[in-house]
Formats: C-alpha cells, sequence, structure tokens
C-alpha cells in the first residue's frame, strides 16, 4: 500500500499543477511539502505515465508527413503546408507563404541572408513579407549572378533589393551573368571590385535561402539566359545529374556531379553552403521530386518547405 499512497500523492500534485493552474510554490504551502518535493513528484508523474502529453496538431497542417521527412533523409527540420491542387503555380505560392511568415519570426539581427535570385518560390516568399520592424539583418547578398536577358534580369535585381528593404538590410548585388562563356571570361569578371566585394561576403552568410530546380531549367532561369546548353544539360544528365541549387548539380545520392561546366558559374559553391549556419530550402512539384530528394542527400539543407504532395512523394 505503501506505493499506492505515495503515487496518490503524486497524482494529487500533478493534478493541482497541470488541471487547477497552481504554481508550485503555492502547491507546496497547501500540502505542507518543500517545492523541490512537488518538482520531483510532477517529474514523477510523467515517469509513471499519470501524465501524459498529448499534441494534436491543427487541421491543414502535416506533423506525420514532417516527421517521416525528418527520419528519412535525416533533415533536421521539415515544413510541409497545405496544398488543394497539385499544380507548381499554387505550391509555390503556398511554400512561399509559410516560408515568409518562418522568416518573420526566426530571423535575428545582425543576420547576413544569402538568396538565391532566380527562384521563382523565392519571388513568392518575398512577396508575402512583412516589414520587419524589431529584427534588422545586416546584409542580403545575392548568391547566384543576375544579369543575363535584359527583359528579365531585373528580376533578380529587384528580388534582392526588395528582400533587403523589408529585412532592414543593405543589398549586395551579384551584378555578372550567372553563367560565364568561359572559365577566362568568369575570371575576368570576377576581378570586379564590385562583384568581389559582393562575393566576399559568401564566407559570412549566416542563413541561405535556396531553390532547388531539376536538370531542366525553370521557365524563370530559361528565359534569364543564365543556363547552359541543351546539349550542356543532357550530358549533365548522363552523368547522374538530377539537381541543381544554384547551378551546381548533384546526384540521386546527394553526390556533386563535377564537371567542367563548374568553372563557368558565378555563385555560391555548396562547399561554402555546407558552412553556413543555417539553410532553408524552398520547392515543390512533382517535376523536382528527384532534385528535391537528391538535394536532401547532400547534406546541406537545415529545414525544407514543401507541399503535401511532393512530401508524400518523397516519402514514397
Amino acid at each position: 500500500m505503501t506505493r499506492l499512497n505515495e503515487l496518490r500523492l503524486i497524482s494529487r500534485v500533478a493534478q493541482m499543477y497541470h488541471l487547477e493552474g497552481r504554481r508550485q510554490a503555492e502547491i507546496a504551502e497547501h500540502l505542507r511539502l518543500s517545492q523541490a518535493t512537488v518538482s520531483r513528484m510532477l517529474k514523477r508523474a510523467e515517469a509513471e505515465d499519470i501524465v501524459r502529453t498529448s499534441v494534436t496538431p491543427p487541421v491543414g497542417t502535416y506533423s506525420e508527413l514532417e516527421g517521416a521527412l525528418r527520419e528519412k533523409y535525416d533533415l533536421p527540420e521539415a515544413i510541409v503546408v497545405e496544398c488543394t491542387e497539385d499544380r507548381d503555380g499554387a505550391i509555390m505560392a503556398r511554400i512561399g507563404e509559410a516560408a515568409a511568415h518562418l522568416l518573420e519570426v526566426t530571423l535575428a539581427p545582425g543576420e547576413i541572408i544569402g538568396v538565391s535570385s532566380w527562384s521563382q518560390t523565392i519571388s513568392k516568399m518575398v512577396e508575402n513579407i512583412h516589414p520587419l520592424k524589431s529584427a534588422q539583418a545586416k546584409y542580403v547578398v545575392q548568391t547566384l549572378g543576375g544579369m543575363g536577358d535584359p527583359s528579365v534580369q531585373t528580376h533578380a535585381t529587384q528580388l534582392t533589393t526588395r528582400l533587403a528593404r523589408l529585412t532592414g538590410a543593405e543589398p549586395k548585388l551579384l551584378a555578372v551573368q550567372g553563367v560565364t562563356t568561359s572559365r577566362e571570361a568568369k575570371f575576368l569578371m570576377q576581378a570586379d571590385p564590385y562583384v568581389r566585394e559582393t562575393m566576399d561576403l559568401f564566407g559570412s552568410i549566416t542563413l541561405a535561402i535556396v531553390g532547388i530546380g531539376a536538370v531542366e531549367p525553370s521557365e524563370l532561369l530559361a528565359r534569364s539566359g543564365n543556363i547552359f546548353s541543351s546539349r550542356e544539360l543532357s550530358d549533365l544528365a548522363e552523368a547522374g545529374a538530377v539537381g541543381d541549387i544554384s547551378l551546381r548539380f548533384f546526384d540521386k545520392n546527394g553526390k556533386p556531379v563535377k564537371t567542367p561546366l563548374d568553372d563557368r558559374v558565378i555563385g555560391l559553391p555548396l562547399e561554402d553552403l555546407e558552412r553556413v549556419d543555417r539553410v532553408i530550402a524552398l520547392a515543390g512539384g512533382s517535376k523536382k521530386t528527384d532534385a528535391i530528394a537528391g538535394a536532401l542527400r547532400v547534406g546541406v539543407i537545415d529545414m525544407l518547405v514543401t507541399d503535401k504532395f511532393t512530401a508524400q512523394r518523397l516519402i514514397n
């Protein structure tokens, strides 16, 4: 009976604390116990299964899918968003909204944000951000060259400068082509002092926001001109590439696919991305499923924001 009497008292302490909302000091005084004893009893109540913690996810959230993604890909965090249509436009909009909220509530003062400027999903995120008053970032750094077709190249500049304005940061633009015509042309462009100033910040980025691309480029990237030729893309696919992060390609196992084409890209390498404290990837859609799976195995992504349809495909 001693154990039963002990458990009865533990149950009463748990009831007063969890159901009646009393403070530990108040419980101790009421029951003539020390506060240390009350604290030990509350821990014991959990160990004895008297108190059980239950989390009921709201409708429209997908904690089971998020948990499955974390487990399967050894991913620190995942956000799976509600989406009524398995369609690229709808998916990008929902991911952008969720990513905007995430950035608003987690941005720390003085952050140096690296942003891939040719992602339509990241563009949707920027459209949904409210101007931040408390946390002020230091810089927003463009991590992939933004020059290209004059009809669309302003997109990269506007995305970077708008995100900087919303976060109270100073924009650092990479006003060169993302893909140069040759290795020599790349070295020449990188010698520009303004380009060098931006690239020198790559090693100081504390938060990188990246898109994930399939080998076949997105409509926006294709129109920008910052892509390889059809023959070069075909060679990448033959070499095992399934996708890219800022035009740095990888295979289905997350291994970098290194080719001479790397020497023509002006942007953040995967090795530098690996050293960034927090990397958030925004991606979804059936065409990108293999690319996202490969990207998660690269080992540089800390959080994936995707949709429920893509999450299910990634798990299956």
